[in-house]
């Protein structure tokens, strides 16, 4: 087996399953909250966080590390300035994304036997949102410079 198709083939599987997997729970997570029904809301945080830890950080690890393995298979140099800027927006969706967790642990929580949604849970969903468009961003924007990249300086 080649090893740069395996590492390619990886990279692709992990990169639709991190972006996957963020944009149907934020989807379902949206659409629960919308409902304002609170055991949707709590059944959708419990699979939301489930589907966190099953999915996307695997596929977190799995990213980095098979996108190091086509630089060196490609013989790209670490500090190509494309590559410079997709480890910046990565760890940018990181930074976004660690947060989000302990959130959606917290709106769990605090709806499992609420009667309504808790202010405590609806102040935690904004912060959620908020941090969920940067993140997404940062994401497209990595994908954008995987295809293409460019010279960006130097």
């Amino acid at each position: 087996m080649d090893p740069y198709l395996s590492a390619k083939w990886l990279h692709i599987l992990s990169s639709t399953v991190l972006f996957g997997t963020g944009i149907g729970t934020a989807f379902q997570m949206v659409f629960a909250v919308h409902s304002g029904n609170i055991q949707a809301i709590h059944s959708t945080a419990k699979g939301v966080v489930l589907a966190d830890w099953l999915f996307t950080t695997p596929a977190g690890i799995v990213q980095p590390a098979t996108g190091l393995w086509l630089i060196w298979l490609q013989g790209y140099a670490l500090t190509e300035s494309w590559l410079l800027l997709s480890y910046g927006l990565y760890i940018v969706a990181f930074c976004c994304w660690a947060p989000v967790v302990h959130l959606q642990l917290k709106i769990r929580n605090l709806t499992k036997d609420a009667p309504s949604m808790p202010p405590e849970a609806e102040k935690a969903f904004k912060i959620w949102m908020m941090l969920g468009w940067p993140a997404f961003a940062a994401l497209v924007m990595v994908f954008w410079l995987m295809v293409h990249k460019p010279t960006l300086w130097g």
